[in-house]
């Protein structure tokens, strides 16, 4: 007789006593006791039941806490916009992979203590943590699919949850938590897990791997630049890279290692080239749209970068454009739809200062042009985005007249995309894309309309882009995270 699942019994691991710190250090080390603790009590749990009888027991661990009570309105270091309270309360964040955000939350946290001088308290939340995303982060387990056993596995342990996995705190709506304690973090334990898991998925690379720089691309040929320019760099220490990796995990040292090619590509081919402390490069094949710019750029948020650009090709607008001309966008024209529900099509999406001046200053050392003749291959302008790949083909006299009202000078189906949701998530972003057609002068994007000049720009874009991104991590991060990403209200980690 099947034991009704409403009164089984609840098992849960030994409770854990919250403890206070005034140590960064200590604190993190409690979380990855308490996350660790929870994990393998779920997985210990989850091995029983894959080779036993049907459970008599329903099975609950939860993720750890951080909790910050602020009693007045301390004086802070205003110029950072990060590691600090707007209002005297009490702050709670879930958290999870303490082993994978070990440096950022040891920083994070030591902002805390130092601006509000008060201490920080670890302990146990009242957030279940999810079975799939404990055997995720423990073992190379997969959780089978509802109907495989012969019990249903949300009768015994606890599976994702809507309520905490969605996006309400980064777009502002999520309000004070049910004990009147306020968000102290822009994602929830659950929301990070699932998209640690979808990174996975979708690039075929463990999250351990991406570095705090990305890059993001349409076009294959910058993949075969990167990789190239990876073995390079292998092969020069003085650049301070350790390593390469590929899909499938695939990581040399070597510059000569070979990199096999997967039998089975996944959507979102993803390669890392590695310095100490995350502060490599990533590059992120894409695709072509949007949806795919959204997907790539909702999931690794949660890692925290840096800073994201664009590097791929638009359509040029302009006649006075040449085939593999560079757009070094300082305005946005969003028809890509994606994030209307998220981000209103009415909120401005600022250029970033310290972006464009290193975009601009990469290309003028690549290119070997600056001031005037910096012109002559480059324009700056409003980048349109658009969801339609073939709006050449509809009546053209709707599309062309609004961008011509925005003065826009290309056009692409990713750009705006990766630019808005860097400001949703407050990663600083950027634009820089290469002309590969012109459809209103007849240059359409076809075999053998590309040009010897075109061929020699194109191999100097993604070169643009890896010294762009080495000027902004020579940056101060206070520089590069700047204020006016953050809202009135916002969470105290970056």
């Amino acid at each position: 007789m099947t034991t009704d699942p409403r009164f089984l019994p609840v098992r849960t691991p030994e409770p854990a006593e919250r403890s206070q710190f005034t140590d960064a250090k200590a604190a993190v080390a409690r979380l990855r006791e308490l996350y660790e603790h929870a994990t393998t009590f779920l997985l210990d749990r989850f091995k029983e039941t894959l080779g036993g009888a049907e459970p008599t027991a329903r099975f609950r661990a939860f993720y750890p806490e951080v909790r910050l009570t602020v009693p007045s309105h301390t004086k802070f270091d205003s110029r950072l916009s990060f590691g600090h309270v707007v209002a005297p309360g009490s702050y709670a964040a879930t958290i999870t992979r303490p082993d994978l955000f070990g440096n950022y939350l040891t920083e994070q946290l030591g902002l805390l203590i130092r601006n509000h001088g008060v201490p920080i308290t670890i302990g146990s939340s009242d957030t279940p943590m999810p079975v799939h995303f404990a055997v995720a982060a423990q073992s190379d387990l997969a959780v089978p699919q509802e109907g495989v056993l012969g019990f249903s596995l949300r009768d015994v342990f606890d599976v994702p949850d809507l309520n905490t996995v969605n996006d309400d705190i980064v777009n502002g709506v999520a309000g004070a938590m049910p004990d009147g304690s306020h968000h102290l973090a822009p994602f929830t334990a659950q929301r990070i897990d699932y998209s640690l898991a979808r990174l996975a998925h979708y690039t075929a690379t463990a999250a351990e791997h991406f570095q705090n720089f990305v890059l993001f691309t349409n076009y294959q040929f910058y993949v075969d630049e990167f990789e190239a320019y990876a073995r390079r760099a292998l092969a020069d220490p003085a650049l301070g890279y350790t390593g390469f990796v590929a899909p499938g995990n695939q990581e040399i040292t070597d510059p000569e290692a070979p990199v096999a090619v997967l039998p089975k590509m996944p959507q979102m081919p993803t390669y890392h080239l590695k310095r100490p402390n995350g502060q490599g490069i990533t590059l992120v094949n894409i695709g072509v749209g949007p949806s795919n710019a959204k997907t790539a750029t909702d999931h690794i948020a949660v890692l925290r970068p840096h800073a994201w650009l664009m590097v791929g090709h638009c359509a040029g607008l302009r006649n006075s454009q040449s085939l593999g001309d560079f757009v070094l966008a300082h305005a946005y024209l969003r028809e890509d739809h994606v994030l209307d529900d998220d981000l209103p099509v009415w909120v401005p999406i600022p250029a970033l200062a310290e972006v464009q001046v290193a975009l601009q200053e990469a290309v003028a050392e690549v290119t070997q042009l600056e001031g005037f003749e910096l012109k002559r291959i480059m324009r700056t302008g409003t980048v349109a985005t658009i969801d339609n790949r073939n709006w050449e083909l509809r009546d053209q006299s709707g599309p062309v007249h609004r961008l011509s009202l925005s003065r826009a000078v290309a056009l692409d189906m990713e750009s705006a995309t990766i630019a808005a949701n860097g400001f949703r998530f407050r990663v600083p972003y950027g634009t820089l894309l290469c002309v590969s057609d012109k459809p209103l002068h007849g240059e359409l994007k076809l075999p053998g309309m590309a040009t010897d000049f075109y061929r020699t720009q194109v191999a100097s874009h993604l070169l643009i882009g890896i010294r762009a991104m080495e000027k902004l991590r020579d940056m101060p991060l206070e520089r590069i995270h700047s204020r006016k990403l953050r809202s009135f209200t916002e969470t105290a980690f970056l």
